[in-house]
């Protein structure tokens, strides 16, 4: 996460020069971004650095047909496609637009009822017993405790057979050690020399065993949880199996749904839950036809973190407690959950010895490692009668970056697909669990539990129910048929494909061009652009910033200069763009960041934390010329859309980042709110920031139209920032906008050529 201070900048006046003899010279970016929207020069090498090939009845990565034959660098297609209606309209991947999950809030409720039942079924308690599922958890208790003696005695001898090999070798060694200082020092009386070689012998044994010891442990491990795994999948078909029966025996008497009588409407019944796991397949329906507000599951949501803060002896008190008002399998999975996400099993304070029939001991298995929450979620929906499956593969987790291949057995994970809504779902408990919370009010050990309204429990929405063309952004399986793609893609796709973040989707973004890639390559100039769409209800409101530094390493200079100043970041209509021009031959990573703010919380000027969407590598292999970097502006994007987003000012004579000016300029803006103490700043490479000062001025004309007048003292190209602030702001606070407090807030910048010719 990075915190920016929007209205706050350091001045750096230094000029990038060329020096490469067989290059060009140094051109500036404005130059060159008149063909910023123009396609990107991205391709994947096929091992001679030509594009691969493709044919007609493929389609790329957005969902758009390839080119027959040897098409041009237009980026790698991928024979896939997915939809979710029946109507043979193709979804686009990366393209979120009208029809998907963040703007589907217009749905009628009706579509909605066509697509997704809501009847509400009884609670399980209508058909099952609480002691017989009580009795058989038990008898699954009995299991996992033979189960984890089993684990202790084989540790136990391992730990045993380790110590008496590592003894036979010391002794052996120190033999040796004795044999050879007889021979060398013909009997004489071992000296302090010899002490430290016998101590150094020990310790370099010592430091082996631990290693052995390590690495046996790790192997151990692996086969505990891989033992625990399969008992919780037997003994979650058995839970199924009983609960199955008991339901299916009072579906032959009464119905399963609750009725007039209960106080819910009547309508048709659904299909029933299937007793039978079904084979995995393509949702029918998006995520958005089930719900479009998490606040949908507000009650349910609250009944988990109320469950959370008590204990339970059993998974059946625990399950019963959190399914109890659960009218749908949906709510089912959606207490579970938040129960896992609320809980926090990573930081779960658990005695040494824990016995199986103690509240803790529920959880012994995330105890000793040998349950993750994938399994734990499956062994709680069992409970539930919900289907549930633990999917093993590849995920772009912590530490992956653009461009990485998956060769071995980094990155892998595994999370869940739950049979809900008639179908199966992605969940992620993992990923959702979220947590920031007041460390103030955490309760330590021993100390009563804070209340319920004392603790804030966040968490990630988008990793429940996940759609899987969005899953597939960041999962990939290695059983195909789990994509639940309709078209599966191959592990080279799922590299190729953008890295993007969970705010990526949460904000609606998608991106417009087909050949954006996780690997974008530069042109001979070293240009590359990625450009991101925003939903038409966002626009007002996102504000986007970038970071860019070296692929292999975390510099973020070249030649003294940030490498920010060689990316232009601009916004046309629902476009943003981020034209990277590298500076040299090599691999750079652009960092994407976004933040959803309004107007009134932008104009404080407090510092606002901006979360990362996206992630690019910039390859670029050939540089043919020098780009100077661009004027050491505040930073952000460039041109008036900000003004006006977040200002109300209107631009009335210049409405592009772009300016090509002769030798004076004036650039107007209309206020439609009142606004105060307008400052601007002019900047050029190599000249000092206070030396232009003088040659830039304003005025304000009636009230409400301010201009800023400039006289360039010489050609070249100029940044020109400017802040202001707002009325009713506090009027005896200083405008030092170059020092560490600021009240003005920056408002927009401009890129401009001046010219004698223009």
């Amino acid at each position: 996460m990075r915190v920016i201070k929007p209205s706050s900048r350091r001045v750096s006046t230094i000029l990038f020069q060329g020096h490469a003899a067989d290059r060009t010279q140094p051109v500036s970016l404005i130059q060159s971004y008149d063909n910023v929207d123009s396609p990107n020069c991205a391709r994947h090498l096929n091992g001679h650095g030509s594009p691969p090939a493709t044919n007609s009845s493929q389609r790329d990565l957005h969902g758009n047909s390839g080119g027959g034959g040897g098409g041009g660098g237009g980026g790698a297609t991928s024979p896939y496609n997915h939809n979710y209606s029946g109507d043979g309209s193709g979804y686009q991947y990366g393209r979120f637009d009208a029809s998907a999950l963040h703007i589907a809030h217009a749905l009628k409720q009706t579509e909605l009822q066509k697509g997704y039942s809501k009847a509400r079924e009884k609670p399980i308690d209508y058909y099952l017993d609480r002691d017989e599922q009580t009795r058989l958890e038990m008898k699954h208790r009995k299991e996992e405790d033979d189960l984890y003696r089993k684990f202790a005695h084989h540790r136990e001898e391992e730990d045993r057979r380790i110590r008496e090999e590592f003894r036979d070798e010391w002794e052996k060694e120190l033999e040796q050690l004795s044999a050879r200082w007889e021979r060398e020092k013909g009997g004489r009386a071992r000296t302090q020399q010899f002490q430290q070689e016998k101590e150094d012998l020990e310790k370099n044994m010592t430091l082996r065993r631990d290693k052995k010891k390590e690495s046996l442990t790790r192997k151990m491990l692996e086969h505990e949880r891989a033992a625990t795994a399969a008992l919780v999948e037997k003994q979650s078909s058995e839970m199924l199996e009983l609960i199955n029966e008991a339901r299916s025996e009072y579906m032959r008497q009464e119905s399963l749904y609750l009725d007039e009588g209960d106080g819910y409407a009547q309508e048709a019944p659904p299909m029933p839950y299937p007793s039978r796991a079904p084979p995995p397949q393509p949702p029918a329906l998006a995520k958005y036809h089930i719900y479009n507000d998490p606040l949908e599951f507000a009650d349910m949501d609250q009944i988990a973190i109320s469950v959370a803060q008590e204990d339970q002896k059993t998974f059946t008190d625990l399950v019963r407690q959190l399914v109890s008002r659960c009218g749908s399998d949906i709510e089912k999975a959606r207490t579970i959950f938040r129960w896992i996400t609320v809980k926090n099993l990573n930081t779960m304070q658990f005695d040494e010895n824990l016995r199986g029939d103690t509240p803790m001991g529920l959880l012994r298995g995330i105890k000793h490692g040998t349950e993750s929450y994938h399994v734990l979620f499956k062994r709680l929906c069992s409970y539930a009668g919900l289907h549930c499956v633990v999917i093993k593969g590849y995920s772009k987790s912590a530490g992956y970056q653009p461009g990485v291949c998956f060769e071995d057995n980094r990155f892998r994970n595994s999370w869940n697909a739950v049979y809900v809504a008639g179908a199966w779902r992605f969940v992620q408990c993992n990923w959702g669990a979220r947590h920031l919370v007041n460390a103030k009010e955490v309760p330590r050990p021993g100390q009563p539990k804070a209340k319920n309204d004392s603790l804030r429990y966040e968490y990630d929405d988008h990793y429940f129910l996940t759609d899987p063309r969005e899953f597939i952004y960041e999962f990939f399986p290695l059983q195909e048929e789990w994509q639940l793609l309709k078209q599966p893609i191959s592990l080279k796709d799922f590299e190729e494909l953008p890295f993007v973040r969970s705010l990526f989707f949460r904000y609606g973004l998608y991106f417009p061009d087909t050949n954006t890639n996780a690997v974008m390559y530069t042109d001979s100039t070293g240009a590359a652009t990625v450009r991101i769409a925003m939903p038409a209800h966002m626009q007002s409101s996102l504000i986007f910033h970038y970071n860019l530094k070296f692929y292999d390493n975390d510099g973020d200079g070249y030649d003294g200069v940030s490498l920010k100043r060689f990316v232009m970041q601009s916004v046309v209509g629902n476009i943003v763009a981020f034209r990277v021009h590298a500076p040299c031959s090599g691999a750079f990573l652009l960092d994407i960041f976004a933040n959803a703010v309004t107007p009134k919380e932008y104009l404080t000027g407090e510092p606002m934390k901006f979360k990362s969407v996206c992630k690019f590598k910039i390859a670029c292999e050939e540089l043919q010329t020098v780009m100077v970097p661009l004027p050491d502006c505040a930073s952000g994007e460039w041109g008036p859309t900000k003004a006006t987003r977040l200002f109300g000012l209107i631009p009335i004579t210049h409405q592009e980042a772009l300016v090509f000016a002769g030798r004076e300029l004036e650039i107007q803006f209309r206020m439609s709110r009142p606004l105060t103490d307008f400052m601007a700043t002019l900047h050029k490479n190599g000249i000092e920031e206070k030396r232009l000062s003088k040659y830039v001025t304003h005025s304000i004309a009636d009230d409400d139209v301010v201009t800023f007048t400039i006289s360039f003292p010489e050609e070249g190209q100029y940044g020109l920032d400017i802040y202001t602030r707002e009325s009713t702001s506090p009027a005896n606070v200083p405008h030092d906008i170059t020092g560490e407090k600021h009240l003005l807030t920056h408002c927009c910048k401009y890129l401009i050529n001046s010219s004698k010719r223009n």
